[in-house]
């Protein structure tokens, strides 16, 4: 009951969100899906303004940890769609780019999730 509902991690995984959904939308552009590619945008829409509401209520000595952050989520979100590339080019299961781009950087985001739970 007493925790914050506003802390640096929380914006930091809002964001990771907002990326990864980004992240999808190649997927559904090329394959024609465009009431899937609404609904994401929205959704993207709609997390962009929560985190930003998130980050104007926190305060000022959480916002000098969240550039940190961020730059770990970068650096794993990196890392997740570097791992997502090379799992389907070894197993040649993927549907190209745009399916290996978006599971790629799915991992990194749990990558991201996970160092904050282990912390």
């Amino acid at each position: 009951m007493g925790q914050r509902m506003t802390t640096p991690e929380r914006i930091s995984l809002g964001a990771g969100l907002g990326l990864i959904m980004l992240a999808t939308l190649p997927r559904y552009f090329l394959g024609g899906h465009e009431t899937r590619l609404t609904l994401v945008l929205m959704a993207i829409a709609a997390i962009l303004v929560v985190t930003l509401i998130q980050w104007r209520l926190l305060p000022s000595a959480d916002r000098k940890r969240l550039p940190g952050l961020l730059q770990r989520l970068m650096g794993l979100l990196v890392l997740g769609t570097a791992l997502g590339f090379a799992w389907y080019a070894v197993t040649g299961t993927g549907n190209g780019w745009p399916l290996s781009l978006s599971h790629g950087a799915t991992a990194g985001l749990l990558l991201f999730a996970l160092s904050l739970w282990h912390r």
